[in-house]
C-alpha cells in the first residue's frame, strides 16, 4: 500500500501548521537531533528509524510511534534527506495508518556540488534548534 505522498518541506510545515491533529514525526537518530538538530514543532515526535550507533533497523519503531495516536490523524515523517522517512512511511502505511507522508530532502537536504547540505526543512528557513 502507497503512503499518502510526498511533500517540500514548505507544504510539510504548512500541512502541520493547518491541521491540530498532525503529527510531524522525526526518524533520525539521536545522535543527528543532538548534533544536527530537530524542526520546531509543538506537535513533533522523535522515534528513531535506525538506532544509534549500532544502525540496525528499529524494531519497536511501529508500537513507538502509534503510542496514542489514531490511525486515521495525518503524520508527517522526515529524516535528514527522505529516505529513510519514505520507508518509514510505506512501513507506517502499512501498519494501518492512513494518512502518512514523506518530507521531501528531509532535514538537511541533498548535497551541493561543494559537498554541502543546503536544502530541506533546515534550508527552507523553517523553525529549528539545535539539539
Amino acid at each position: 500500500m502507497a503512503y499518502a505522498g510526498d511533500l517540500s518541506p514548505t507544504d510539510a510545515h504548512q500541512l502541520l501548521m493547518d491541521r491540530s491533529n498532525a503529527i510531524l514525526l522525526d526518524c533520525r537518530t539521536q545522535a543527528e537531533w543532538t548534533f544536527v538538530g530537530i524542526p520546531v514543532m509543538d506537535n513533533s515526535r522523535f522515534v528513531e528509524w535506525t538506532t544509534w550507533p549500532e544502525g540496525t533497523h528499529n524494531a519497536d519503531f511501529i508500537r513507538e510511534v502509534a503510542g496514542g495516536l489514531e490511525p486515521s490523524q495525518p503524520i508527517v515523517v522526515i529524516c535528514r534527506t527522505g529516505g529513510r522517512s519514505e520507508a518509514a512511511a510505506h512501513a507506517l502505511t502499512d501498519a494501518g495508518f492512513t494518512e502518512v507522508y514523506n518530507v521531501l530532502d528531509g532535514f538537511e537536504g541533498h548535497t551541493d556540488a561543494e559537498g554541502h547540505r543546503t536544502g530541506g526543512w533546515r534550508g527552507a528557513g523553517l523553525p529549528w534548534r539545535q539539539g
